[in-house]
């Protein structure tokens, strides 16, 4: 496993839409390793493949329960609602209020092409959105109401 380069704002390739996972291979499963370990390595709790570089449909996320790989997800249900606090790995330092749904259903395959259904609720349903809207294009900036002013920031950091 290697630590990968978190691709930061302004960076156009977080705009671009990512291409479907074809092969189930060993450049897969190394993707998936190492996108975990740089997940991991900077305190998030998801991270999408186009955040590391690569325009191919695959996330990794970790809510403390373990790291859930996504290659091709898509969500195919969802209910509820909830407004909560939201930021990015490529966006360090920014954060903002974002509705989401509270119950996600997604399908997806794993790393060997396998498809499963996996639900999420509250912070994994999050999760889900806000990844599968990397793999889309679509960054938190783009789906928040509101961001934190940075005296929003500085009172959050302290508590």
């Amino acid at each position: 496993m290697a630590l990968r380069n978190i691709v930061k704002d302004g960076d156009e390739i977080l705009s671009k839409k990512c291409r479907p996972v074809e092969k189930f291979d060993q450049k897969i499963w190394t993707l998936l390793d190492d996108m975990a370990e740089t997940m991991h390595r900077a305190n998030g709790v998801g991270l999408a493949a186009p955040q590391v570089g690569m325009l191919r449909r695959v996330v990794v996320i970790d809510i403390g329960e373990g790291v859930i790989e996504l290659v091709n997800p898509q969500i195919i249900a969802y209910s509820g609602e909830q407004e909560g606090l939201e930021g990015c790995l490529s966006f360090p330092g920014e954060w903002g209020i974002a509705k989401r749904p509270n119950y996600v259903k997604v399908r997806a395959q794993d790393r060997h092409g396998e498809e499963f259904e996996i639900e999420g609720r509250e912070l994994l349903a999050r999760a889900f959105c806000h990844e599968i809207d990397h793999l889309n294009g679509v960054v938190f900036k783009d789906r928040v109401e509101r961001m934190l002013t940075p005296k929003e920031i500085e009172e959050l950091n302290a508590t």
